[in-house]
């Protein structure tokens, strides 16, 4: 690649993720809402809720059958463009206990083929306690790696080096005279919230009570996921 091709590209990277340090890990918030340390050369993605149509359908509830095809592609993207060592999937990966033994062959041979050749960990979360069912990689309830704790649920007493999922936040700010609400990465340096990976998911807006102690709102930055770009804003200038 010669320098104005690679120039184009670092700066095409830059629109498309925001870096943030996490008890002194460098890392970048994708686009995608995945999260890449490369250091660590370690990819981490959140709450990618497979399956979870097929557990509305076994409850009588009918929904468009695509999101685990949609959500596993997206994946599959991420993962190409940062090829990583390690994947760390932070839990609630399947919508309910019976997903991942009940997900059909070809998404099971999808992700297969993504977590070949890399180590792949499944956080353990609340919709999916009991880990995964004949999936390459290893399930855990928590996770600790150069500083950094990977776990779903947010905790009060830890704090320092905490990644986390499962409140999906959102955040919401006024662009051309409107607001818009996105998902977002909120992090104040000390703690980081992942956004939802997954299609069929909703989000929790930033400013909710279940976020109460969890941050320094005064450190707090919310980088929200735009339609081409990510978005960079402190707490303290986010719509409430």
């Amino acid at each position: 690649m010669n320098r104005l091709a690679r120039a184009i590209g670092e700066e095409e990277d830059e629109t498309r993720r925001a870096s943030l340090v996490i008890a002194g890990q460098l890392g970048f918030a994708d686009l995608s809402g995945a999260l890449y340390f490369p250091d660590l050369d370690l990819l981490v993605v959140s709450d990618l809720h497979l399956e979870k149509a097929a557990a509305f359908a076994r409850r009588g509830q009918l929904l468009p059958p695509y999101d685990t095809l949609a959500t596993l592609k997206l994946l599959d993207a991420v993962i190409a463009r940062y090829q990583p060592k390690t994947v760390i999937s932070l839990g609630d990966n399947f919508h309910d206990r019976a997903g991942s033994a009940l997900m059909p062959l070809p998404f099971r041979e999808m992700i297969a083929s993504m977590a070949r050749g890399r180590e792949w960990i499944w956080i353990n979360g609340n919709h999916d306690p009991d880990g995964t069912t004949d999936l390459l990689g290893m399930s855990a309830d928590e996770i600790a790696l150069s500083g950094l704790t990977f776990r779903h649920e947010p905790s009060l007493a830890h704090g320092a080096g905490e990644i986390a999922g499962h409140l999906h936040p959102c955040a919401t700010v006024r662009r051309r005279e409107k607001s818009v609400r996105r998902p977002c990465f909120a992090t104040d340096g000390t703690r980081l919230l992942m956004p939802a990976f997954g299609v069929l998911t909703g989000g929790l807006d930033l400013r909710h009570k279940a976020f109460t102690g969890l941050f320094a709102r005064a450190d707090l930055i919310a980088h929200l996921l735009g339609r081409d770009r990510i978005y960079s804003v402190r707490f303290g200038n986010l719509l409430g």
